[in-house]
């Protein structure tokens, strides 16, 4: 009787846990039961507006020489000295490079020998001995031989045209010239150039004598004022652009030949959309940018076409209206035509 009762009383001991737990576990569901407005993606949005957007466009090309001289006599020549290297600066007169004139010799004797013989006629035509036609006849000779000297003189002794530096040299002292020039010099004072691409789009806003800013590598922070003064009228075809010259002032020949140069022109401004860099969102695996567009509760996915860049913000060309609302923040849980609740400010 006892242990029957031992028993009964072990039973409701391990009952009245049991039916403690499950009590428990019914007033704790209320504090885990969550809102439908609880699950959606928080986002941070802002009203976007169009605005009045400076169209300056950068451009980026080399320095050439204002004009390139190729030095080359007019024949084939052995190559005797070559004075200067390849960068070093020369004056307007400057010997460049001497050639063979075992050939001048030759020339020279014939010249004086045909000067004497002018000469001559000359004074026997004055003394009443000679006649005009023979003095004409030695005259024309001489005419010739002058000028055969002197074209090989010129020929064997180069000089530079203009003053600039060196940017070529093909040859050493012992070659025999060909069909590549000795020397290259270009002029880079008083200015120097530079050759731009220009889309077919952008063509119709640069105009000759148009000023530009010129920034270098080789000179952060400082800029160079330039302008066009050629357009040359025909288009590649193969990137569908046309060529643009832009000279830059170089009184002091501090821009040399092969600089690395990016031209700015102003093309006015125009009125667009611009949206905090925060909203533009990058389509993983493709050049594709996208924004969430915020109206009643859901947002859209809208592909745009970026403009400028200035500072945090982005103009927009084109999939973005003037007063849309978009998102700038929160975009990972998103998707089109999400449903998402607004971050309270």
């Amino acid at each position: 009787m006892v242990l029957k009762q031992l028993f009964l009383m072990a039973g409701v001991a391990a009952i009245i846990p049991m039916a403690l737990i499950s009590c428990s576990k019914e007033e704790a569901k209320p504090t885990l039961v969550t809102s439908a407005d609880d699950e959606l993606p928080i986002v941070d949005v802002d009203v976007v507006y169009a605005a009045d957007v400076a169209q300056t466009k950068q451009y980026t090309a080399n320095v050439e020489a204002f004009n390139s001289n190729n030095i080359s006599p007019a024949t084939m020549n052995r190559i005797k000295s070559i004075n200067v290297e390849v960068g070093d600066r020369v004056n307007k007169g400057q010997v460049l490079a001497t050639l063979d004139q075992s050939a001048i010799t030759q020339l020279k004797v014939n010249l004086d020998q045909i000067e004497r013989e002018y000469n001559r006629a000359l004074q026997l035509l004055n003394i009443g001995s000679g006649t005009q036609a023979a003095v004409d006849q030695y005259k024309a000779q001489l005419d010739a031989a002058r000028t055969q000297y002197d074209n090989l003189l010129e020929n064997t002794v180069l000089t530079s045209p203009v003053s600039g530096v060196v940017t070529a040299r093909n040859y050493d002292p012992g070659d025999m010239s060909g069909t590549m020039p000795i020397l290259t010099v270009g002029q880079i004072n008083p200015a120097v150039k530079i050759i731009i691409n220009i889309t077919e789009n952008d063509l119709g806003g640069v105009k000759t004598g148009m000023p530009v800013d010129v920034t270098f590598d080789a000179f952060p922070g400082e800029d160079f004022k330039g302008k066009i003064v050629r357009i040359y009228p025909n288009i590649d075809p193969a990137t569908r652009t046309f060529q643009a010259e832009v000279q830059v002032n170089n009184p002091q020949s501090r821009l040399f030949p092969g600089m690395f140069a990016r031209v700015s022109l102003d093309h006015g401004t125009a009125n667009h959309v611009v949206v905090p860099d925060r909203a533009v969102v990058k389509q993983t695996g493709s050049g594709n940018r996208y924004v969430y567009v915020y109206n009643n509760g859901r947002v859209s996915y809208n592909k745009v076409e970026l403009g400028r860049q200035d500072g945090n913000r982005y103009e927009i060309l084109s999939g973005v209206n003037d007063g849309d609302t978009v998102v700038i923040a929160g975009q990972t849980r998103l998707a089109d035509g999400v449903e998402v609740q607004l971050k309270e400010k």
